[in-house]
């Protein structure tokens, strides 16, 4: 034979072990017609048949008698195989790919709701600057800020962003005040030396025609949440993107001293391998980020 039937032997096994072709298309969702044709076209393929049928009956035949077990034995097996590899995937660790800064800052304050939502699911988190690989890095699913276009992926939005000022309150109370954009002359500037495009600080002031505030100048780290820290510690205003600084703006650890903002060129999107959403640990991951930045939004109206 040129290729294993498969089906043949499926229907083959199935009914051997009723003894019914009618009970083995019932357990195998098709019609005993069905069952039928599959097992004469296996009996066709063989050069002898498996079954002797009889009017009110059916019994198997020497050859039938001799491959019924060695088949029912080859699919338990199989079976056996594929349940354990469901168990595995099932048991390893869910890992997200994610910006270091959207990590610290949004994903893990609120991984202990996850973790009592799904204790059943362990997390890996991937923090890393660059874009996952869902073949070779064993990501399973990827936080990514960037405009959406991930050919070959499933990529849903969740979170729009927006750009503005923050600084702690001590420093906003620092004469000679902070009260709109021309007053960030008179104090630190704070910088991501990797920003996207029109997230810089000369963007911002250039949008808004501020001028005499040298951008040049200030505290400069390559990382957001770095910048967001050194502002909570007073050390200068630094320009956010609002889905960073949720939490520190609901705690009074930073504030925006004016409401001047910008849309963010970039969005945040929950990417995966359009395959991986059939994994349950996936599906669930993904629902509790959405009902996640639902919960901001509805915490952010009532406030």
């Amino acid at each position: 034979m040129s290729r294993l039937p498969l089906n043949g032997l499926r229907c083959f096994e199935a009914a051997a072990r009723h003894m019914s072709f009618k009970l083995a298309a019932a357990e195998l969702f098709v019609t005993p017609a069905a069952v039928s044709q599959q097992i004469k076209a296996l009996e066709t393929e063989l050069g002898c048949s498996l079954f002797l049928r009889r009017p009110r009956s059916l019994e198997l035949s020497a050859e039938g008698a001799r491959l019924a077990p060695v088949v029912r034995d080859a699919f338990s097996r199989l079976l056996a195989a594929v349940n354990d590899l469901k168990e595995q995937e099932e048991g390893r660790p869910l890992t997200v790919s994610v910006l270091p800064s959207f990590a610290v800052k949004w994903l893990i304050p609120r991984l202990s709701r996850f973790r009592m939502r799904y204790p059943e699911i362990d997390v890996r988190i991937a923090a890393e600057d660059r874009k996952a690989d869902f073949v070779t890095d064993g990501v399973d699913v990827a936080l990514r800020l960037g405009d959406g276009n991930y050919e070959g992926l499933h990529v849903e939005k969740i979170m729009s962003e927006r750009i503005y000022p923050v600084c702690s309150p001590e420093v906003a109370a620092r004469p000679p005040g902070l009260h709109r954009p021309e007053d960030l002359k008179h104090y630190p500037l704070l910088h991501d030396v990797n920003s996207f495009a029109g997230e810089s600080w000369d963007h911002f002031l250039e949008h808004f025609g501020v001028e005499g505030v040298d951008v040049r100048r200030g505290a400069f780290f390559t990382q957001m949440d770095m910048v967001l820290q050194a502002a909570i510690e007073g050390q200068g205003v630094a320009l956010a993107r609002s889905q960073l600084v949720t939490d520190d703006l609901r705690a009074g650890r930073l504030i925006r001293p004016f409401g001047t903002e910008t849309p963010a060129l970039l969005a945040y999107y929950f990417v995966c391998r359009e395959e991986a959403l059939r994994s349950n640990k996936v599906a669930v991951f993904r629902d509790w980020v959405l009902d996640e930045v639902r919960r901001d939004g509805s915490q952010a109206e009532s406030g």
